[in-house]
């Protein structure tokens, strides 16, 4: 069986929407999807969980939520080119879309 967790709140979405608009000077166009993920490597079940995705070219960004204020993200360029902070797991929706900016922003830099 399948368990879940509960979507982004609204004040989640705003947070989000806020910060990539300070980032980018303008509005980002979020996608919301689920994902069937093992939060453990050992886990034997999947947790059903809210995702957000959003595009700046060239690069694409996913959003986790893998718990009650529970984060983990990552960007690519390409599916084989995948990037993430370093944390595993954030605790607080902003940090966690800061330092995916942050890191993406020096990453980029490189190209």
């Amino acid at each position: 069986m399948i368990q879940a967790i509960e979507d982004f709140s609204v004040r989640e979405l705003s947070l989000i929407q806020d910060t990539l608009k300070e980032r980018f000077g303008r509005e980002i166009p979020i996608e919301m999807a689920d994902s069937e993920i093992r939060l453990q490597p050992d886990d034997r079940e999947l947790t059903l969980c809210p995702v957000l995705f959003w595009t700046v070219e060239p690069a694409h960004f996913v959003l986790f939520k893998t718990g009650k204020s529970l984060y983990r993200c990552q960007f690519f360029y390409r599916p084989h080119e995948q990037f993430g902070t370093g944390v595993k797991e954030y605790e607080n929706v902003g940090d966690c879309v800061i330092a995916l900016l942050k890191i993406q922003e020096e990453q980029s830099a490189k190209l």
